[in-house]
């Protein structure tokens, strides 16, 4: 069973937020590595553009799948993480640390689960 951190927000679509820094940072849950496999390449949006909270904003390739990666916030994107565009498989070894995907400039929060709620929707088991 995947494991999720306590301290973040997440999204029905298995990405997950940490509003506790700002800019707010933003990833992909150990769920989605689980079900992705292998990810071999990060499509991300690029620094500047603004996303719009539920819609598409990048896709995430593995080894079995491409799925669409969905903004969790709407606001400017500040920041990618070109560590692990470089290296994707560092999403898979570390989801919730080394492996984050962007940082956001909030405008305003889209529809976010506490852990509690995306443990119970998401089949995850919450991190002591």
């Amino acid at each position: 069973m995947a494991t999720i951190r306590p301290d973040l927000k997440y999204t029905a679509e298995h990405e997950w937020v940490d509003d506790s820094v700002s800019p707010v940072r933003v990833g992909i849950t150990t769920v989605a590595t689980e079900a992705l496999g292998d990810i071999v390449y990060l499509d991300l949006p690029d620094v500047g553009a603004e996303i719009t909270a539920g819609e598409t904003c990048g896709e995430v390739e593995s080894t079995k799948s491409v799925s669409d990666l969905y903004a969790p916030m709407t606001g400017t994107v500040v920041e990618v993480n070109q560590e692990a565009i470089d290296d994707p498989s560092l999403v898979n070894r570390e989801p919730f640390d080394g492996g984050w995907l962007f940082t956001v400039e909030v405008d305003d929060e889209g529809e976010v689960l506490t852990a509690e709620e995306y443990a119970e929707t998401a089949g995850a088991e919450i991190a002591d």
